[in-house]
């Protein structure tokens, strides 16, 4: 008899016990992990520079990961914060996976860090069906991308804790409208905390750095409505997983 196999199941099945045992082994050395995903262009990385710097400042041991397709640019740019600071290129892939975050971090994460902010790879759709083990899960959206975006992903909005929004200082110019964004938000993930920031003007920034504290501090954090389908991925079709390399950028305070 034939038996068909469902490959997408299988893969996210193996990628849910990898991130379950990857939760336990950074939570047993006091490490809280927060999972940014957003579309390219949102401003998360400016967004996360800041953060960083801040973490600095405040003595928060810090490091952070950023995965992209191609170039070691969004590390070089979070590098200038002085914190551990790592480039994954994922060769084509759309995602990061927990096995593939887990050998990462193995021989290169300083044995002090108490948060780990993982700049996933810039979609909204491949990232939202993969566990990275994550203590925190923040999607981002800029104001410049529509207050439907939500309603569009609803999978990547539904599953976070948080939501950001990004660039508010040109919220004007671009006719955002936060209170239909807001509305479409609480549609698929009701009671989630909404924060606005400007990386340019500086508002909102420590708000990250707040609830990752928080959170690896014991305070609860908001628990989506969604239940999260470990065995369904969103876009209907099977990956080639190559090899994603990384490169290291180490600027220790």
């Amino acid at each position: 008899m034939c038996r068909v196999v469902d490959l997408r199941q299988a893969v996210l099945a193996k990628n849910d016990a990898s991130a379950h045992e990857l939760r336990a082994h950074l939570a047993a050395r006091g490490i809280a992990v927060v999972n940014l995903l957003s579309s390219p262009g949102s401003g998360k990385t400016a967004l996360l520079e800041r953060e960083l710097l801040r973490a600095r400042e405040r003595a928060v041991p810090v490091a952070a990961l950023s995965a992209d397709l191609a170039t070691e640019n969004d590390a070089v740019r979070l590098a200038r914060s002085g914190v551990p600071v790592k480039q994954v290129l994922t060769d084509g892939l759309c995602h990061l996976e927990a096995g593939m975050l887990a050998g990462h971090l193995d021989g290169w994460l300083p044995d002090d860090t108490r948060l780990l902010f993982v700049e996933n790879v810039g979609n909204l759709v491949c990232p939202a069906s993969y566990d990275l083990g994550e203590t925190l899960r923040v999607t981002l959206a800029s104001v410049t991308e529509g207050e439907d975006k939500p309603l569009k992903y609803p999978t990547a909005f539904g599953l976070a804790h948080l939501v950001v929004v990004t660039k508010t200082d040109i919220a004007e110019a671009v006719d955002f409208d936060e209170t239909a964004f807001r509305a479409n938000v609480e549609q698929v993930n009701p009671g989630v905390e909404v924060v606005l920031t400007s990386a340019r003007r500086g508002q909102g920034v420590g708000a990250l750095l707040d609830r990752a504290l928080g959170a690896l501090d014991g305070t609860p954090v908001h628990a989506p409505v969604m239940a999260r389908e470990p065995h369904h991925h969103g876009h209907g079709h099977t990956h080639a997983h190559p090899e994603a390399t990384g490169t290291t950028a180490h600027i220790h305070s």
